[in-house]
C-alpha cells in the first residue's frame, strides 16, 4: 500500500474512532471565590520550545501528502489563523518522497503566513529530510514524532528502532529551528523524557494516552486482532505531564492526547505544560461539521480557560501552573510508586 493510500485510511478511521477524553478524573482545582481578577485581565500567552504563543493552545499534526489533505490544512490553518493559534502540520514524509504532493502542506504558510507552524517528521527520516521539512513550510519549528506501537501495528511499519537516540541527536544539532519531540498516543516516561533533555530538544510534546488511539486505527485498518488490554497501551495523559517535567525540568512541556474542553486544557496546565494541542477532535468537527463550527469550538475551549482561570484566581498562564490542586485516586498511586511530585 502507497504511503498516499495509508494517509487516507488513517482519516478515515481517526474519524470513525469512538471519541474519548483524556481521564483527569484525579486531578482537581481549587475554586477560588476571591479570585481578584476578570475575564478582560487575563494573559493567555505562553510559550513552547522557546517561541511566544498569543494562546495556549494549538493546532496538532494531522494530515498531509494527499489531495485531500490539502483542504483540511487549509481550513485548519484558517481556523487557527481565526483564533491566534499555532498549528502543526502531519508527517511530511510523503512529500519529501514525491515532490508533488508538497502542496498539501504549504497551504498552511501560504493561508497563514504570520502563524507560528511546526514541520512534522519521523525520527528515522534522518538530517535532510527533517531540513527539507522545515524549509517546505517555513516552520517554526520541528516536531519529530515517536509511535513506536503505532509502527509494530502497521503491516508495512517498522520494527527496527535501534539509533533512535543518535538519529535525534544529529537532526537536533542540524536544523536551525527548536526540536519539539512529540508521541501520537502513548506518552512519554520520565527516563524518556531526560534522556531527550541531555539531546537538547526544545520541548516534549507527551501525547498521551486519551485521545486519538493508533493501535486501534491499525487495527481495523490491517484487520489484524489486539487484545482489549494491549488497546490500552500507554501513559495516560495527566500522568505523562508529570512524568515528561520530572524527568525534563529545563524543557517546554506540551501536553496532547484527549485534551478537548478547557477544563482539562486547565488541568493541563496546571499540571505543568506550558501550552496544549488538540488534533482528533479538531478534525472530526473539521470533516463532519464545517471549518465555521471548528472555529466555535476553539473558541469555546479558550473561553473555558478563561472562565476556569477567573474561578482559580489566575491572570496567567504561568500563574495556572502555580495553582492550587488535589491529585487522588489511580493517579496519586502512580506518583507514590513512581517518586513523582508535581
Amino acid at each position: 500500500m502507497t504511503r498516499q493510500a495509508r494517509k487516507l485510511e488513517h482519516l478515515r478511521h481517526a474519524v470513525e474512532q469512538e471519541l474519548a477524553n483524556a481521564d483527569f478524573s484525579d486531578v482537581e482545582l481549587i475554586h477560588n471565590c476571591l479570585p481578584e481578577t476578570a475575564l478582560q485581565a487575563l494573559d493567555l500567552t505562553t510559550t513552547a520550545a522557546g517561541l511566544a504563543l498569543a494562546r495556549p493552545l494549538f493546532i496538532n499534526a494531522i494530515t498531509g501528502g494527499v489531495a485531500e489533505a490539502a483542504a483540511i490544512n487549509r481550513d485548519l490553518a484558517q481556523a487557527a489563523r481565526s483564533c491566534g493559534l499555532a498549528v502543526a502540520v502531519g508527517s511530511q514524509m510523503a512529500a519529501i518522497e514525491n515532490e508533488s504532493c508538497r502542496d498539501s502542506y504549504r497551504v498552511v504558510r501560504e493561508v497563514y503566513p504570520e502563524g507560528i507552524i511546526f514541520a512534522n517528521i519521523g525520527v528515522n527520516a534522518g538530517v535532510t529530510a527533517a531540513q527539507q521539512a522545515v524549509e517546505m513550510v517555513e516552520a517554526d519549528a520541528l516536531q519529530v514524532h515517536l509511535n513506536v506501537p503505532q509502527e509494530l501495528m502497521m503491516a508495512e511499519g517498522d520494527r527496527d528502532f535501534r539509533g533512535y537516540r543518535q538519529q535525534l541527536a544529529a537532526i537536533v544539532q542540524a536544523v536551525k529551528v527548536p526540536v519539539i519531540v512529540k508521541e501520537v498516543g502513548f506518552g512519554i516516561a520520565r527516563e524518556q523524557a531526560q534522556q531527550l533533555q541531555e539531546l537538547g530538544v526544545a520541548a516534549i510534546d507527551v501525547g498521551g494516552r486519551g485521545g486519538t488511539n493508533f493501535l486501534q486505527i491499525e487495527s481495523a485498518r490491517t484487520k489484524q486482532q489486539i487484545s482489549p488490554e494491549l488497546l490500552q497501551w500507554g501513559i495516560p495523559t495527566a500522568l505523562a505531564i508529570l512524568e515528561a517535567r520530572a524527568g525534563a525540568p529545563a524543557v517546554d512541556i506540551l501536553a496532547s492526547g484527549g485534551i478537548n474542553n478547557g477544563l482539562l486544557a486547565a488541568k493541563a496546565l496546571a499540571l505543568g505544560a506550558q501550552a496544549v494541542g488538540i488534533a482528533g477532535l479538531a478534525l472530526r468537527i473539521l470533516l463532519t461539521a464545517g471549518p465555521e463550527k471548528l472555529v466555535e469550538h476553539l473558541q469555546q475551549i479558550l473561553h473555558e480557560l478563561k472562565m476556569v482561570m477567573v474561578m482559580t484566581g489566575c491572570a496567567t498562564i504561568s500563574e495556572l501552573r502555580q495553582a492550587p490542586l488535589v491529585i487522588t485516586g489511580r493517579a496519586r498511586e502512580w506518583m507514590t510508586a513512581r517518586g513523582l511530585s508535581r
